[in-house]
């Protein structure tokens, strides 16, 4: 009985290898060389066939239903075609947008993203850090370190696997990056705000070990002194960019001495969604008595009462470009790309106006005003 089960599972192998179509399978169907399928089919070589008979092996290959091994195209030339992608919060709406543009990207170049999420926690990156490392994923792109992760990030690059950081960097760590002009975004909040007639302002900060909302900050606090306007501030900062810590820090600041502000500006929309509810608490009015900003315009900020003004990242295009430099390190180590800083634009809706007394600003018809930045 041994034997004939045996016979039985062999022919079964036989079958499944038989139904495997193979390189040799679609040079002989497409009349072509093994070798110009082989890099007809291989995204990282296809420029160098041209383009109708590309077309041509590729529409047999389809047809043929040819899957390409990655098992054993990985062995070959030591590469698993993954790149790990840490993130610090996947509930966080700011990064899916990015998500999208690296995955997109990778994809063109036949490879495929797998993703970590730290939970914004030092040590649990290390442990992450450590598994992607033993699973040989041939680069990392990071958008959740920290300020205090520097040496965590020192020493993975001396495991010589390619580190891209995007959305946040890390002073002190030659990493290729990709961030957005963090400076600039809180400049234009407060220039907005400023614009409008504001002269005391607030602002909502948040993590005060993320690169993004400490430089975010400074931007905000340099333009408001340069205006000779007077920014009070909230002696605390949020732990996570969430609602509960944007209501948290609204308290803190309406029970404060002294006049209240007629303008903040909070450093997520989700904490402008929480400093919005804690005034509606206090019966106060939005814009009336304090007109209320945030960041990052995520989805869906347009259809709240009132609709928020935000400060818009290119985050899908952060992402393809911090893949794009993954895959320009992986193809040429010895020549790093360039840092990448890219420019926010405002966008006013109608949760900014005018303080009370003052004539408002008119907005377009359609209730949205965007406006880019000329540096």
């Amino acid at each position: 009985m041994k034997r004939r089960g045996g016979e039985r599972g062999k022919r079964d192998d036989q079958r499944r290898a038989r139904s495997i179509v193979t390189l040799e399978d679609v040079a002989r169907v497409a009349g072509v060389h093994y070798s110009t399928v082989s890099r007809a089919l291989d995204p990282s070589k296809v420029w160098r066939v041209n383009p109708a008979t590309r077309k041509h092996v590729q529409a047999v290959a389809r047809r043929m239903g040819y899957q390409r091994d990655m098992v054993a195209s990985g062995l070959k030339r030591g590469r698993t075609h993954t790149v790990a992608v840490v993130v610090a919060d996947l509930a966080n709406p700011f990064i899916a947008p990015v998500l999208r543009g690296i995955a997109n990207r990778l994809e063109g170049a036949g490879m495929m993203s797998l993703i970590g999420e730290t939970q914004d926690d030092s040590k649990r990156l290390a442990r992450i850090l450590d598994h992607l490392l033993s699973r040989r994923v041939d680069a990392i792109i990071l958008t959740a370190a920290r300020l205090s992760d520097g040496p965590a990030l020192r020493r993975i690059s001396r495991k010589g696997i390619p580190v891209v950081l995007a959305v946040r960097d890390v002073a002190g760590i030659r990493f290729p990056s990709c961030t957005n002009d963090e400076l600039l975004g809180g400049r234009l909040a407060a220039e907005h705000l400023i614009g409008l007639g504001h002269r005391r302002l607030a602002q909502l900060r948040g993590p005060k070990d993320v690169s993004p909302t400490v430089e975010r900050a400074q931007g905000f606090s340099k333009a408001v002194a340069a205006a000779r306007a007077v920014e009070i501030v909230v002696r605390s900062t949020a732990a996570t960019p969430t609602p509960d810590e944007g209501r948290r820090l609204m308290r803190m600041l309406l029970d404060g001495k002294g006049p209240l502000p007629t303008a903040v500006f909070a450093h997520h929309d989700l904490m402008a969604l929480g400093a919005l509810a804690m005034m509606a608490e206090r019966g106060l009015s939005c814009p009336d008595e304090i007109s209320i900003m945030g960041f990052h315009d995520v989805p869906q900020v347009d259809r709240i009462t009132p609709p928020l003004t935000s400060i818009r990242q290119p985050s899908e295009e952060l992402g393809r470009i911090a893949a794009e430099m993954t895959i320009a390190t992986l193809s040429w180590p010895d020549r790093p790309p360039e840092e990448r800083r890219l420019p926010p634009t405002l966008v006013v809706r109608e949760s900014t106006t005018a303080p009370a007394g003052q004539r408002p600003t008119a907005l377009n018809p359609t209730g949205e005003t965007v406006r880019k930045s000329t540096s």
